[in-house]
């Protein structure tokens, strides 16, 4: 099917964009929510550090991006979502029932590997919309999901830091030169190795679908 991808930026949103390609299926379109302030925004549903990035992103998959922004409020926090004026899931609903409007698209890619929160607001807009999630990492064993992007060549780097055993020194850092570490920080303090407990945040450079590599 033709599938809209929702993009943060990050290794989880790109590995399942591969994977979804590897079912068979075919990217054609990003989805990305920015912060109204452009600033970082604390938000349980969207990454939104590094988003300056998604427009380098989706030119290194030459692709086209579709933007809203978003406040990124949560009125709803229960794990039952139902439609709710000016919470940060209807910013998700106008901003892909806009891409269904433009474009043929069935499904959406959806990089959730662990959180129910997002897991039920993503469907519940994608019910709405009459459109399949596409969940390829869900509840994917995290030390071996990390291993597996690592082996097939996506090249992430952490962006931001926010736990007991990552420091700044490690900004900019790759994936695959910090796995060591992120193992040992799981053994030591149960971090969680993909970043799922908000750990850390990561950046994509490059990987198998991007015909140019992210310079930064």
């Amino acid at each position: 099917m033709k599938v809209v991808a929702l993009i943060s930026g990050g290794k989880d949103s790109t590995f399942n964009m591969m994977q979804c390609i590897a079912a068979g299926h075919q990217i054609v379109a990003l989805a990305n929510l920015i912060p109204h302030s452009k600033k970082e925004i604390d938000s349980f549903m969207y990454q939104s550090v590094g988003h300056e990035a998604i427009d380098l992103i989706a030119a290194a998959m030459d692709l086209p991006l579709y933007k809203k922004e978003t406040f990124g409020i949560s009125n709803i926090k229960g794990k039952i979502y139902e439609p709710t004026e000016n919470d940060e899931v209807e910013d998700l609903y106008i901003l892909l029932e806009q891409v269904k409007s433009e474009m043929d698209i069935e499904g959406v890619s959806v990089g959730a590997i662990f959180s129910d929160y997002q897991r039920v607001r993503v469907e519940n807009v994608c019910i709405r919309l009459g459109l399949t999630p596409l969940a390829y990492l869900w509840q994917r064993d995290q030390e071996e999901l990390l291993d597996e992007m690592i082996r097939c060549e996506v090249d992430a780097i952490l962006i931001k830091v926010a736990s007991l055993g990552l420091e700044i020194k490690h900004l900019g850092r790759s994936l695959s030169l910090m796995q060591p570490h992120l193992l040992a920080m799981h053994e030591k303090y149960g971090l969680n190795v993909c970043g799922e407990g908000g750990e850390y945040e990561s950046l994509t450079l490059d990987c198998p679908l991007f015909v140019s590599r992210l310079v930064v």
